[in-house]
This record gives structure tokens, C-alpha cells and sequence, in this order.
């Protein structure tokens, strides 16, 4: 991707970073919490690592890759200090090694299976992987993640794995023309978290990642401490036609 090209879309890049922080803002005023509570997950798959510099250099920190294959490129290119690369993408078990070795966190722990897969590789490289657990609130059968029924047992077990740090809980919500209709998932995940913490004190449990373009305020109101936004700062343009330029 040219110069020339990251330079055209500099000034619509930045726009877009302050609109949504602008939400954000407004979002936790409504919701009587500070947006310093919030961490901004700018969402780069499919989009070359030129565009996540550029979003570095506005002030971007946090980026969330969904597939290990796409992302390891952009993470061994760039990764200065304080930037923080997560997955927030489905893992296969086969691919736990890369992911424990290259992420800073994982959102996406969604059975034990593969908690027990990154915690091997976790210890191999003496680090302590922070993790999510993803919960599949809404019960899709096109979504992963362990069910609020299944949660607090899968829980107790992955604790116990010693380079694994819970850090809290993941969703992703169904889609919705009406916001109001993926409220009750959010709310289900908070008080799905503030149970989990009593259960299991010894765990941080301060994080809820939920919320994206489209439902990333609604989010915020009922308590998410990250949110995860691909399109409302990078756009849909496709990246072919950008290349083409």
C-alpha cells in the first residue's frame, strides 16, 4: 500500500478515531462513568499493516486481529512499545502455540480444551497469558463461546491453570435493527461477571469486552470496559480496490 494512499486517507482515519471516541465519551457521561474506564480495540482484519501505523500514530494502542494467519505478519512488522495486539478471533487448537507466543491477550477462550492448549505454550515461553472468556450469551448457533450455563464450571477450571490470568468476559451480540433488542445481552454478561467474581475472587474479572460498530454506546451503558470497532474507524472500503491505486 503507497504513501500516497495512507496520506489520502490520514485525515478521514483521524476523523473517524475522534467520532467514535466522541461516542465513547458520551456513551459512559450517560452511563455516570469515566471513558478512561474504556479501552479502544481498533479492529484490523483484512486491513495492511500500513493502516494500523497510521492508527498507531493518531494515537491508537490497542488493535484486534480475528485470524491467527492474516495477523502474525502485521505483529512481527509492528509492535513498538505500548502497542497491544489481541485476538479477538475464534482459535483452533493447532494454532494456540503462535497465538500464545505473539498476542498480548486472547478474548476468545471459549472451552477448556483450548485454554489447556495455550496454557502448554503459555508456560513453554515463562509468560502469563491475560485471557477472556468468550460467552455465547445469545445462544447462536452461528457463534462460539461457552454458554452462561457452562461458564462458571469451565471457570473454576481454567483458573486453576497456573500462565492463564482471567481478566474477564467476552460476547459478541446478535445483530439488531433496534439497539434496545441487545441490551439484555450485555446486562446478562455483566451480571454473569459479577457472579463469576464472587465465585472466583482470586481472579481479576475487571474486563468486559463487548460492543462494536454498531452497538458499542448500548454496550458501554451496561458496563463493557472494552470495545472492539473495525468499520467505524477503517471503513468498508475493500482493501483490492484500495491497492489498486
Amino acid at each position: 500500500m503507497s504513501e500516497h494512499v495512507i496520506d489520502q486517507y490520514m485525515d478521514q482515519l483521524a476523523a473517524n478515531i475522534a467520532a467514535v471516541r466522541a461516542n465513547i465519551e458520551h456513551a459512559a457521561e450517560r452511563a455516570h462513568r469515566s471513558p478512561d474506564e474504556i479501552t479502544l480495540i481498533a479492529v484490523s482484519k483484512t486491513k495492511p499493516v500500513e493502516m494500523v501505523q497510521a492508527a498507531y500514530q493518531l494515537g491508537m494502542t490497542d488493535f484486534g486481529e480475528n485470524r491467527v494467519q492474516e495477523a502474525l505478519p502485521k505483529l512481527e512488522a509492528f509492535h513498538p512499545q505500548g502497542l497491544r495486539w489481541h485476538m479477538i478471533g475464534h482459535v483452533q487448537t493447532n494454532k494456540a502455540n503462535k497465538v500464545a507466543v505473539s498476542f498480548d491477550s486472547v478474548h476468545s477462550v471459549d472451552s477448556l480444551h483450548l485454554a489447556q492448549a495455550l496454557e502448554r505454550h503459555a508456560a513453554s515461553q515463562e509468560r502469563r497469558l491475560p485471557v477472556l472468556l468468550q460467552i455465547n450469551v445469545a445462544e447462536e448457533a452461528s457463534k462460539e463461546g461457552m454458554t452462561q450455563q457452562e461458564a462458571p464450571e469451565l471457570a473454576r477450571q481454567i483458573a486453576q491453570l497456573p500462565h492463564l490470568a482471567i481478566q474477564g468476559l467476552m460476547t459478541i451480540a446478535p445483530i439488531a435493527h433496534d439497539l434496545e433488542e441487545v441490551r439484555p445481552v450485555f446486562r446478562a454478561l455483566r451480571e454473569l461477571r459479577d457472579q463469576l467474581r464472587d465465585m472466583l475472587p482470586d481472579c481479576s474479572w475487571d474486563q468486559l469486552s463487548m460492543g462494536m460498530t454498531d452497538d458499542y454506546t448500548v454496550a458501554i451503558e451496561e458496563g463493557a470496559t472494552m470495545v472492539r470497532i473495525g468499520r467505524a474507524i477503517f471503513g468498508e472500503r475493500p482493501q483490492k480496490e484500495l491497492e489498486k491505486k
